[in-house]
């Protein structure tokens, strides 16, 4: 293409475009006009592209477009506003879809960590893998339970808030390998087994699962969501159905990556019953209860709110205009 030649041929109409897309308001023939040069400037830009790649021309066009689309798709949308369709339809529904994976992992893990536990219990040889016979001890008369009340409150939220948030990033980012959560999964319930068989061992597993409920109940679910979440990723890639590869991992991936966000204040939530609630002189049945109301709370925005969410349409991703083409086309 010679690109003199090209430009000299259009440039009346991408004046006329340019001209028409400063404007603040139409006529019904001028926007009618603007809507017929939009459409053809766009085809001349990918005619552009494709022959002379980036060059001064295409990008002057490319902005005349793209002024031209701001007039007749209007600016876009406030974030502020979308706030609340984000926590209302958009992250519930995204929970929604890994709602029965998420009990999946937590009944795997519940059942290696038990056989772990038992495994660790019944060998000396395996518990000598986490330490000698005195620090496996002092670990179950001391460090197991001083651990809650060992720092501040508040900085002990932020720690443990932080570091869990980051591992449920980290495995629905790295969902899409497969392999992540698997390790997650069985790296989570082999240390939950291992600490209970060495309070067994030395008689007090009761403390165990008190001082692990209050919190434990929000923060593990929290973490199987995730863990479910970045396996629904990675299934999008193995199993796209009617979709090609791409756009299913651009659109699950969008979907339940969202999940990720959610999960933070979830587990902001689990951290302050952790770092304020469980070390706290009240009764085992207030603490627990605590902790089991937050769980409730938790999977009546999964199931519930979700479901609604869900049966309504939505699926956790971008609207059509957010997430941009998911096809490109000829023509």
């Amino acid at each position: 293409m010679d690109l003199d030649s090209y430009a000299s041929a259009h440039s009346a109409d991408w004046r006329e475009l340019d001209e028409l897309a400063r404007r603040r308001k139409y006529s019904g023939d001028e926007a009618d006009r603007l809507i017929e040069l939009y459409q053809s400037g766009a085809s001349q830009l990918s005619a552009l592209k494709s022959s002379t790649g980036v060059s001064a021309t295409s990008e002057r066009l490319s902005l005349s477009l793209s002024r031209a689309r701001l007039r007749f798709t209007g600016a876009g949308r406030n974030i502020a506003g979308q706030v609340p369709a984000f926590f209302v339809a958009q992250l519930p529904a995204a929970l929604y879809r890994v709602r029965w994976l998420s009990l999946v992992i937590a009944g795997v893990t519940a059942i290696v960590a038990v056989l772990y536990a038992v495994w660790a219990a019944s060998h000396p040889a395996v518990l000598a893998t986490f330490g000698s016979p005195a620090f496996r001890k002092q670990f179950a008369t001391q460090d197991f339970v001083d651990y809650y009340s060992n720092n501040a409150p508040s900085s002990f939220t932020g720690q443990v808030w932080t570091n869990n948030a980051f591992i449920a990033a980290q495995s629905v980012a790295f969902g899409i390998t497969g392999i992540y959560p698997v390790y997650l999964l069985l790296t989570n319930a082999q240390n939950v087994g291992l600490s209970a068989g060495v309070l067994a061992d030395e008689g007090r597993l009761k403390y165990f699962f008190l001082y692990i409920a209050p919190h434990g109940q929000l923060e593990l679910y929290s973490l199987f969501v995730s863990m479910a979440a970045g396996l629904m990723i990675f299934w999008a890639w193995i199993a796209p159905g009617a979709r090609t590869r791409g756009q299913a991992l651009a659109e699950d991936g969008r979907a339940l990556f969202s999940i990720a966000i959610g999960l933070t204040m979830s587990l902001l939530l689990s951290g302050v019953i952790e770092g304020f609630v469980t070390r706290q002189p009240w009764p085992w049945a207030v603490k627990i209860g605590i902790g089991t109301v937050a769980l409730l709370v938790f999977l009546t925005y999964q199931w519930v709110v979700g479901g609604r969410a869900y049966r309504a349409g939505e699926r956790g991703d971008l609207d059509e205009f957010e997430a941009g083409a998911t096809q490109l086309v000829s023509g």
